[in-house]
């Protein structure tokens, strides 16, 4: 147990490891909930409206009742790489599915001012090279994003046939005629060969249980449904319509640095309720230099995509192509920092020193982001509670130039409620400690569902061989065959999180899984056979690999502050990220999938 805020004393002036360890385990455990992620509720009853679709006129259309080869649900960029590679395979029946109103899944739905990328756009932009696109800058923005999704799906015509304004109610699995039925909110019935799941981590709106939550009267949205009807202005900024208003947010991750500096901008007076700090690294944008786009070969993607991923996982350490915030963090901290030591002793370093050289290099790169708050930030209080006292990696990196700086206007004001996050609502205002702040409006941007069932994520039900419901197989947690297939569902596929090697570059991820799922694909369809489906034993095997791989990520995150990475400090939560991804390292997780079409044995899959 950590020792108590009394007693653990002011900072030490030079580094103390046992202060520092008991510094995050003080932090950590003021933030540690019993409820952990059922602390925050649905966006069902009064919240509904949250889950709206505010970006499109509703298109009426008379039900859909036929037939289609390959129906993928969801159209986020998992599933447009995923379909790109079928068409490119020659599968021409495809039919896309999604509740929203136009391709692009999270970058559909959010459209905060600022909304920006955090992975390079070079590598973080699908098809890039397929599409003949540059994006114009470093970390492209969430307009340039979408358009390009949207310019993917039409260069591969996703368009024909799609259904969009549609959400699926119901999937069913027809044994005696070997296809699936798929039904929607709009009296649609129709049936599909193969159908492949892919709704997205990032699409479902999720807000704090806090009490009195249903009582605040002022105006509410949540950042993935930016009501620029209110506030005035679009994605570029010129919030107009704050210039006379109290405004809060609650919630300071990824979507809040970027949202947080226009809001300080544009609102008379601004309330930011931080429960944890992020870690902030400069971001350092720029427009693409021509020269350089003038020197890349064909293949440059693919080659710059997986460098990046290698140097993260610590694999690679002569080249690194990106050399960004995400690449030199791995080099400074994790295997190669190691070797550099290994060299300068002379021998091998023991297990105890490793842990040591990578814990103190974790602190020095810590104390560099806290310096800078304390470069940036004019109040010593208000810079001294956005200091992040966690290990580097316990949350995902933040990057912004704007965020720190924001919190100098007289009208931004932060309030740190020392890990217990917001007290209670009243109808108008915000109470933190007793202090109740006033507000006109309040902004969520609170994140989406993560560490929950998957079919609750999901929406609807699938229903497999003998009336098997994948809620009930997956209630302790997600059962599959390398992520993609689950035993009792033939025909049926899973892209996203689904016990997946994750690279922090997702589409990366969705790239590896999208050459796996064609390649399956293009297997069943030169035998003409009706079924495609994981043995038991296969799956058994496959969650014995993830057993063991989760359990040095599950060591980690138990010392970490927690986050949607830890399931909110649940450990043991069967849904959380630490279950369904795989733990070891993404390099690896992609070529153990490389390894198996290689052999060409479809070892564990059965197709009749």
């Amino acid at each position: 147990m950590p020792e108590p805020a009394a007693a653990l004393g002011p900072k030490p002036a030079e580094y103390d490891a046992a202060w520092v360890r008991a510094k995050y385990d003080l932090e950590r455990d003021k933030r540690l909930r019993t409820d952990a992620v059922e602390q925050y509720v649905e966006v069902t009853a009064d919240f509904s409206h949250y889950a709206d679709d505010p970006y499109c006129e509703p298109l009426e259309r008379e039900p859909v009742r036929d037939h289609v080869q390959v129906a993928f649900i969801g159209a986020g960029l998992g599933t447009i790489i995923a379909a790109a590679r079928l068409r490119e395979a020659g599968v021409t029946d495809i039919r896309v599915l999604d509740t929203a109103g136009d391709f692009g899944g999270t970058w559909y739905w959010n459209r905060y001012p600022g909304a920006q990328c955090d992975i390079e756009s070079y590598i973080y932009l699908p098809l890039l090279e397929e599409l003949n696109y540059l994006p114009t800058e470093r970390y492209a923005h969430g307009t340039e994003i979408r358009t390009h999704l949207q310019n993917a799906a039409r260069h591969y015509r996703l368009y024909d046939n799609a259904l969009l304004q549609t959400t699926v109610t119901g999937l069913r699995w027809d044994d005696a005629a070997a296809v699936w039925v798929v039904s929607t909110n709009r009296g649609d019935e129709f049936t599909a060969n193969l159908v492949t799941i892919s709704p997205g981590s990032l699409s479902r709106p999720k807000l704090p249980g806090i009490p009195g939550i249903n009582e605040f009267a002022g105006h509410t949205f949540h950042t993935s449904r930016w009501d620029y009807g209110y506030t005035g202005g679009d994605e570029t900024g010129g919030l107009t319509g704050l210039t006379d208003k109290k405004v809060g947010v609650i919630g300071t991750g990824s979507t809040g640095l970027q949202c947080i500096p226009f809001l300080g901008e544009w609102a008379e007076k601004l309330y930011v309720f931080q429960r944890t700090p992020s870690t902030i690294s400069e971001r350092n944008n720029r427009p693409t230099d021509p020269d350089w786009a003038a020197t890349l070969k064909p293949g440059w993607q693919r080659e710059r995509m997986e460098n990046f991923t290698r140097v993260t996982a610590g694999v690679e350490m002569d080249l690194d192509l990106t050399d960004d915030g995400w690449t030199r963090k791995s080099l400074e901290l994790a295997e190669p920092a190691v070797i550099r030591e290994t060299a300068r002793l002379g021998r091998e370093m023991t297990p105890e020193e490793i842990t040591d050289l990578l814990f103190r290099l974790d602190w020095e790169a810590m104390e560099r982001l806290r310096t800078r708050i304390d470069d940036t930030v004019t109040d010593p209080a208000t810079a001294e509670s956005l200091k992040a006292w966690y290990r580097i990696n316990c949350k995902r990196l933040g990057f912004h130039d704007q965020y720190l700086l924001t919190f100098n206007r007289p009208n931004v004001t932060l309030v740190d409620t020392d890990g217990r996050g917001v007290e209670r609502f009243t109808e108008n205002a915000v109470v933190v400690g007793g202090v109740e702040y006033e507000l006109d409006a309040l902004v969520f941007a609170t994140g989406f569902e993560v560490g929950t069932e998957f079919t609750r994520q999901l929406g609807f039900e699938v229903t497999g061989r003998d009336g098997v419901r994948l809620s009930d197989k997956w209630a302790k947690g997600m059962r599959t065959f390398h992520g993609l297939q689950t035993n009792g569902f033939p025909n049926c596929f899973f892209l996203g999180y689904t016990q997946s090697g994750v690279s922090p570059n997702y589409t990366h991820t969705a790239e590896e899984r999208a050459r796996h799922f064609a390649y399956l694909v293009t297997a069943f369809l030169e035998r003409g056979a009706s079924t495609i489906e994981a043995t038991r034993e296969a799956e058994d095997s496959w969650l014995t690999a993830m057993h063991e791989a989760s359990e040095k990520p599950k060591a980690f995150y138990a010392e970490c502050t927690p986050s949607y990475l830890s399931s909110e400090g649940d450990k043991e939560n069967p849904h959380g990220m630490l279950a369904t991804n795989y733990g070891g390292k993404p390099t690896d997780f992609f070529q153990m999938l490389a390894d198996w079409r290689a052999a060409g044995q479809l070892e564990g899959v059965v197709i009749r």
